[in-house]
Parts: C-alpha cells; sequence; structure tokens
C-alpha cells in the first residue's frame, strides 16, 4: 500500500480527511490543530506521528513507504491494514 492507497483506505474506514496529512498527497491548507502525519524522514525512510500545537512528535520509523503506510493505518484504526 502507498500513500495514495492509504489515504483511500482510511477515509473508507471512516476516517475524517482532517485526521491526517500524506505528504505530497493529502495536505491541509490551513493546518489544523492536530493530526497525525505520514511524511518522508530527514536521512531517509519515512516517519509516521502526531502534530499537536506546530510540534511534530514522531511515533515510529519505517524503511518503506508500504510499512509506514500500514504502521499509519493500524495506528488510526486499531486495524492491520487491507491488501
Amino acid at each position: 500500500m502507498d500513500r495514495h492507497q492509504v489515504r483511500g483506505a482510511l477515509l473508507a474506514a471512516g476516517l475524517s480527511p482532517d485526521a491526517f496529512e500524506l505528504e505530497g498527497v493529502h495536505e491541509h491548507v490551513p493546518v489544523p490543530a492536530d493530526f497525525w502525519f505520514l511524511r518522508h524522514a530527514p536521512g531517509g525512510g519515512w516517519e509516521i506521528g502526531l502534530y499537536e500545537r506546530g510540534v511534530h512528535d514522531v511515533r515510529q520509523r519505517f524503511d518503506t513507504e508500504e510499512d509506514a503506510c500500514a504502521g499509519l493505518y493500524h495506528a488510526l484504526t486499531g486495524r492491520p491494514a487491507p491488501p
């Protein structure tokens, strides 16, 4: 699953579009007060975490986009990512 696919899966799971941000695919203007994010990590790889009050709190780092998308889906739904 890539960022485009996880966007559709999260919306299909009933999440609000304001609940998450996916770098280069689903970004906010204006920026909400808080949301989960998926972005490229400095130095390589991917990271997911929670943005609150102007601070990105990285919760997990991954080597691949696919693993990061699965991690974000699980963090937001409590379920394994769909195939």
